[in-house]
C-alpha cells in the first residue's frame, strides 16, 4: 500500500471515529439517536415497494420526529446491508392480502395487466409499511439500550483514567 493511500485510510478512520463521538455526544442523547436509527432502519424496508419514492419523506420524517439524521442514515445503511427487505417482500404481500383481501377496481381505461400489477403493488406496500413500522418500533429500545450502555462504559473509562492521573500526580 502506498503512503498516500495509507494516509487516506487513516484519515477516513479518524473521520469515522470523530463522527461516532459526535453522535454519542449529540444533544438529546439516546432518545434522539434511537429515534433516528429506528426511522432509518424502518424506512429501508419500504424502499423497494415504493420504487425509491420513500426518500422524499426520509429527511422530513426524521426532522419531525426529532431524530438524529446521522443515526437515521446509519440505520438505513445497516438495513440495506442486511438484505432483509428483499425476502420480506413476500411476507409484505401476504400481510397486504390479509388486510386488503379484495381486488380494487381501477379506471376502465387502464389495461387489465396494469390493474393486476397495481393491486399487487398496493398490497405489498401496505404489508411492507406494517413490517417497516414493526421493525422500527423493535429497534428503538435496542439502540436506546446500546447507546446508554456505551455512554456508561465511556464514563467509567474516563473516571478510571482521571483517578489514575490523580494517583500519579500525588
Amino acid at each position: 500500500m502506498s503512503k498516500s493511500k495509507a494516509l487516506t485510510m487513516k484519515r477516513l478512520g479518524r473521520s469515522m471515529k470523530y463522527q461516532y463521538v459526535k453522535l454519542l455526544r449529540s444533544p438529546g442523547g439516546a432518545k434522539k439517536v434511537a429515534m433516528g436509527f429506528a426511522i432509518g432502519f424502518g424506512l429501508e424496508f419500504m424502499v423497494i415497494s415504493t420504487a425509491m419514492l420513500v426518500y422524499i419523506i426520509f429527511y422530513p420524517l426524521v426532522r419531525v420526529a426529532r431524530g438524529s439524521m446521522p443515526a437515521a442514515i446509519i440505520g438505513h445503511v445497516i438495513g440495506k446491508l442486511t438484505f432483509l427487505p428483499i425476502p420480506m417482500l413476500g411476507l409484505g404481500k401476504c400481510l397486504g392480502d390479509l388486510i386488503l383481501p379484495f381486488h380494487i377496481h381501477m379506471p376502465a381505461w387502464l389495461p387489465g395487466w396494469l390493474e393486476g400489477f397495481l393491486n399487487v403493488q398496493l398490497k405489498t406496500l401496505i404489508g411492507m409499511t406494517l413490517i417497516s413500522t414493526a421493525l422500527g418500533i423493535l429497534t428503538y429500545p435496542i439502540v436506546y439500550y446500546l447507546y446508554e450502555a456505551n455512554r456508561k462504559r465511556r464514563a467509567e473509562k474516563l473516571a478510571r483514567k482521571l483517578l489514575q492521573v490523580q494517583d500519579n500526580g500525588q
